[in-house]
């Protein structure tokens, strides 16, 4: 089953090329470079496209700031226009941290050996969590999943964790197979939102988080829909470090995301639907082991990204 058969014809080769950049002011100075935690005298932070640019930008600019105070080195945040531009930019050696959305992980991990380090939690320190979910106007005569056959179903974009792998697993739980509905790729979260809302569809995913956000901003009446499906919890997105970098480097970038103050990640945070928001906490490979077996059940390889 590939993820490839619906995506709209683009060349992935220069996906990886293709980010919005900016740089946070570092403190690192001429002698940054010759830090083992500051290679080649920057950092480079990958965000995965999670919602508006924006939004999303200036959030995760604040983010980069408070970790290039931390870290005496300058971080270049780069929110890219694909899920797949972040795998391939980190492959390709042009990432060395990055926030991927937790199926985005597990490729990140099979192709460039990326390593979990961080995640955002709660006020409480737990882990914060969110979940898939398919929508219908509220008139509509879909009540469930298995009511889709024949029917347009809009999703986030190749890769998603909750606007692309999930409900495609939810239609292969009700035996429905893919080629029966008529699956519309939108190109993100809020632009698989808008399809629904712009009656272009008969149906969309609408993860909690963009439900939270496009209902905050007022884009989206929760009341005038319903949920059909809902998946079980997610662990938030992980922050990821390359795996072929120096050690000394992991090290540092762990503990300094561990110990940044609340309010520097709460912007992001609340993007993610972390409210109030925490401190980061460690994760790990373990942590995302159900996603890992969800790209195995839906037997997605290297080759789907």
């Amino acid at each position: 089953m590939s993820l490839r058969r619906f995506t709209r014809p683009i060349a992935l080769a220069i996906a990886a090329s293709s980010v919005l950049a900016l740089t946070a002011c570092g403190t690192g100075g001429d002698t940054a470079g010759e830090s083992p935690t500051c290679p080649d005298g920057k950092i480079r932070f990958g965000v995965e496209p999670f919602e508006d640019p924006a939004r999303l930008t200036p959030a995760a600019q604040k983010l980069g700031d408070a970790l290039s105070k931390s870290l005496n080195c300058p971080v270049e945040v780069q929110v890219t226009q694909e899920y797949s531009a972040e795998v391939l930019a980190m492959q390709n050696n042009k990432l060395d941290i990055a926030i991927f959305g937790p199926l985005g992980y597990v490729f990140a991990s099979q192709r460039a050996e990326a390593e979990a380090v961080a995640s955002f939690a709660d006020a409480n320190r737990a882990l914060s969590t969110y979940t898939a979910g398919i929508w219908v106007p509220k008139g509509s005569d879909i009540t469930s999943v298995q009511q889709l056959r024949g029917r347009s179903l809009a999703l986030g974009s190749v890769g998603s964790t909750s606007g692309d792998a999930l409900p495609r697993k939810a239609l292969a739980d009700n035996h429905i197979p893919e080629n029966e509905v008529k699956i519309d790729y939108a190109g993100g979260h809020p632009e698989a939102l808008l399809a629904l809302t712009n009656g272009a569809v008969d149906a969309a995913e609408i993860n909690s988080q963009q439900l939270a956000s496009a209902t905050a901003a007022g884009l989206f009446d929760p009341a005038a829909h319903r949920q059909i499906w809902s998946s079980a919890p997610i662990p938030n997105d992980p922050i990821t470090v390359r795996g072929d970098m120096d050690p000394a480097f992991k090290q540092a970038v762990r503990d300094a995301l561990l110990n940044l103050d609340p309010s520097t990640v709460g912007e992001i945070g609340a993007l993610l639907d972390v409210s109030p928001p925490g401190p980061l906490v460690p994760v790990d490979r373990s942590t995302y082991q159900p996603l890992f077996d969800l790209a195995a059940s839906l037997k997605l390889t290297e080759g789907d990204v």
